[in-house]
């Protein structure tokens, strides 16, 4: 429509997924996976069970100013959190997910589970794919016929939201 401003693009858009882990669950995982850090030199400190617990919880992609803004995590230094969130990334228990000019995102990384995204391309607002994915049986083909291992792939979309349609 003419005179109506687009959204901005945000830096900090926030990710919507549908299943979001209860509490209990969430912290369970995290101190798994810190026992499982522990041989790559990892403690377990408050700071690293809380950060892991959050990123378990919300579920999907978040951006270090995100983390920086949840109670759990309010008060700790954003240089902190980036240097943990690079131990945890080299250490292979969370990935950064590029959203091809966003703001970094990272999401922790879940044996057998994966994520594919919509990205709104007028405002920023991230989605995730409420589908089977299509690539999974290509994934375990190129295994298969390559002899790799550990074959991953991130599949994202852009286009324009629902929302942001309605505004044009």
């Amino acid at each position: 429509m003419p005179g109506k401003a687009k959204p901005k693009a945000s830096a900090t858009a926030r990710a919507k997924s549908p299943c979001r882990m209860p509490k209990r669950d969430a912290v369970a995982l995290a101190e798994k996976i810190v026992e499982l850090l522990r041989p790559q030199g990892f403690r377990r400190t408050a700071g690293l069970v809380s950060l892991l617990t959050e990123m378990a919880t919300q579920h999907r992609p978040v951006t270090l100013a995100e983390l920086g803004e949840l109670p759990s995590l309010s008060g700790r230094d954003q240089a902190t959190i980036y240097r943990l969130m690079m131990k945890l990334e080299e250490a292979g228990a969370v990935r950064r997910v590029g959203f091809h000019g966003r703001a970094m995102h990272f999401q922790l990384i879940i044996g057998g589970h994966h994520h594919d995204y919509l990205v709104c391309t007028s405002c920023g607002d991230i989605a995730e794919l409420a589908i089977d994915c299509p690539v999974t049986p290509i994934e375990r083909e190129v295994a298969s016929k390559s002899g790799w291992r550990d074959v991953h792939h991130e599949l994202e979309f852009f286009g324009v939201c629902p929302d942001c349609a309605k505004t044009s």
